[in-house]
């Protein structure tokens, strides 16, 4: 019973997160200035970093939980990176 609760858990939130990663997605592509792409991109990749935590919950997998930590350390740079070049117009001084 338990183990179905957490299954239905898991799909629900799953759900969720695609759907947050598809406004994301939308801002990205919409978004009226370069700080609410980066914004959006941002989110997006905190979403997909969820989505697998979520994978990795659901199918008792360690593999999703290193992918997800991978996403989050380069996406954490990334993030940096845009900020960076839109202060200053470079990145790299």
């Amino acid at each position: 019973m338990s183990a179905m609760i957490i299954q239905i858990s898991v799909a629900a939130a799953q759900l969720m997160i695609v759907v947050a990663m598809a406004i994301a997605s939308i801002r990205m592509f919409r978004g009226p200035r370069a700080q609410d792409r980066i914004i959006a991109l941002d989110t997006l990749y905190v979403n997909a970093m969820l989505l697998l935590l979520t994978f990795g919950i659901g199918t008792g997998r360690v593999v999703y939980f290193e992918a997800a930590l991978v996403i989050g350390m380069l996406g954490f740079v990334a993030t940096v990176a845009l900020a960076k070049f839109l202060m200053r117009g470079e990145v790299i001084e």
